[in-house]
């Protein structure tokens, strides 16, 4: 009783705050205000320790938009993790996750920004290692020690800011941008946004976090985690913009979407499949902002949580239904069996391709033309339109799996859409996947943008669209029937269907880098010379002086005499 209760307040009192961050947000942009909370913890030679919290409509927004799909993971967790034994814990600890989120969210400052970007980094390492394996234990090290690159950059970027005389960026935000010796600074930033958002050379650790339970996973991967690198680059858009690292950014985030489009064409587990669209998406956010658009990042942002965190909860009930499997290649013909959701499934898919009028048409198109109208390089717009063509392309791989293959599960299955408890959230999120778009348009951007493209331009991402789909169901199609020929081309595969080795590579610095030198740091130091000339070597020096001490305090004449000679002798020999 006293778990329904906590389940049920807890996802109460989450839709309530969202209802009111959201009039709030609306209330600051149309008066165009924000409201600035500081409290001053310590001085300490003219610089203050503060906890600062702002108020803005960007910040009640997404706390809204994160507040929303927390609860309505909530109330699906209720059903999904009911037979888990721990169910307490499993909500406590999501409950810990928005809390950090939310800090993260509302600060200002670097010092309070580092409470919840470490409780982040925390409650997701326990969340990814909830299920207690060898396999979970390995992905929630990976996670962990990526993300604490992050937290060192994050470190050094509050020692270098001291030098301003405090870490509020709201207001130290045009002196960075005056004076360029805070180049430095602004690389910590970017670095640090990039492991939390997983960039490359941090992308490993996004499909390994896939361990964590489904319901974490849809919330994770939607609007708290993956987006907390997005969010804190936007806060700090200004300096970025007048910094020569946004080509590094728009650069790597760019090789990121093409990397992550490619290698999930040729996964089969389907939460690694969304893990990676996740991280495409995240690549698409991270190079419109290192374009300067601040305004569209956060807008594509807010409509890629919606539509992600319905595609996971669409696939958490697959995997439910098909006996706890993952591969897509034991799934099939899931339209008959599941009706309700394979058309939500099917919406958030469409959403993620941009079909017009969906939520991901009103951000991702514009994000596409404004790139094709941009001061954008040939490189540039290639890898948007590859990245375009790839996500339609791995989208029909899925439809063509999940949907309208044969029926692949055995005679006796329970396949069915009967569990209310998890439809709700679903058709709830649904509805914010169709119309969020369209609403958010009118909100974030109320004004017309001015979009010259030529013709082919204009119907060059449609084509794509288009052609990448066709072909994803078509090569599946026949890659079904022509099986034992793709063993022909079994390096390639390997290749990017393991993200160009990204994880081997990131397991291996951690093994023969930083682990096998601890080892041998262990070896000669803790268990070697640090112990010879410091712990045990201090204990042996006491009890030897110790014991001479002992010796002299008996006032034996013995020892007199021979003090007396001993001085006698040196008292000589200097003469």
């Amino acid at each position: 009783m006293w778990l329904v209760m906590l389940h049920l307040s807890s996802m109460v009192f989450l839709m309530a705050l969202s209802i009111m961050s959201i009039f709030i947000s609306l209330m600051f942009l149309v008066s165009d205000t924000m409201i600035f909370v500081e409290w001053e913890i310590i001085n300490l030679n003219s610089v203050s320790i503060v906890m600062t919290l702002i108020l803005d409509w960007m910040s009640m927004m997404f706390l809204s938009l994160v507040s929303f799909i927390s609860s309505m993971v909530l109330f699906y967790s209720g059903d999904y993790m009911k037979m888990d034994k721990n169910f307490d814990r499993f909500m406590y600890l999501v409950l810990a996750f928005v809390l950090s989120m939310s800090f993260l969210i509302m600060s200002p400052n670097l010092i309070s920004i580092l409470l919840g970007w470490d409780g982040l980094g925390l409650t997701s390492y326990a969340l990814v290692i909830y299920y207690q394996n060898e396999k979970s234990a390995n992905a929630g090290m990976l996670t962990f020690l990526s993300n604490r690159i992050g937290d060192v950059a994050i470190l050094l970027s509050i020692s270098l800011m001291s030098s301003l005389g405090g870490w509020n960026f709201v207001f130290l935000m045009s002196l960075m941008v005056e004076n360029m010796n805070f180049t430095v600074i602004v690389f910590f930033i970017i670095l640090a946004g990039m492991t939390k958002s997983a960039q490359i050379p941090f992308s490993a650790w996004l499909p390994a976090a896939m361990a964590a339970p489904t319901p974490v996973s849809a919330l994770v991967h939607s609007s708290t985690l993956v987006t907390a690198g997005v969010y804190l680059l936007i806060r700090f858009s200004e300096v970025i913009e007048s910094s020569s690292m946004r080509l590094v950014l728009f650069l790597v985030s760019g090789v990121t979407m093409f990397m992550a489009g490619l290698g999930a064409n040729f996964e089969y587990d389907l939460k690694k499949i969304i893990a990676l669209s996740t991280l495409s998406q995240l690549g698409v956010m991270m190079s419109i902002l290192a374009l300067g658009f601040k305004e569209l990042a956060f807008f594509h942002l807010l409509t890629h949580a919606l539509f992600k965190a319905l595609l996971f909860m669409c696939a958490g009930v697959v995997i439910h239904n098909m006996k706890d499997y993952q591969d897509i290649r034991s799934m099939g013909g899931l339209v008959k069996q599941m009706p309700l959701s394979s058309m939500l499934m099917m919406l958030a898919n469409l959403s993620l391709c941009g079909t017009p009028f969906l939520s991901g048409f009103y951000s991702k198109d514009l994000i596409l033309e404004i790139s094709f109208m941009g001061p954008v390089s040939l490189i540039g717009v290639v890898l948007y339109i590859l990245s375009t063509g790839l996500t339609v392309c791995y989208t029909g791989r899925l439809v063509y799996y999940l949907m309208s293959s044969i029926f692949k599960v055995g005679s006796f299955h329970g396949v069915s859409d009967e569990s209310h408890v998890m439809n709700n959230p679903m058709i709830m999120l649904s509805l914010g996947a169709v119309t969020s778009g369209s609403l958010l348009s009118w909100l974030i951007l109320p004004f017309p943008l001015m979009i010259c493209l030529s013709g082919v331009l204009k119907f060059t991402a449609l084509a794509v669209s288009m052609a990448g789909g066709g072909l994803g169901y078509l090569m599946n199609l026949l890659g079904e029937v022509n099986l034992l020929k793709s063993l022909n081309f079994y390096k390639q595969v390997s290749f990017y269907g393991s993200m160009w080795f990204m994880p081997l590579l990131s397991s291996w610095w951690v093994n023969n880098g930083i682990l096998k030198v601890a080892k041998n740091f262990q070896k000669g130091g803790d268990y070697g010379w640090f112990e010879h000339y410091g712990g045990q070597g201090v204990f042996n020096w006491v009890i030897n002086k110790s014991g001479l001490v002992q010796v002299l305090q008996d006032n034996s004449l013995k020892v007199y005499m021979l003090m007396f000679l001993v001085w006698l002798v040196w008292f000589m020999v200097l003469v």
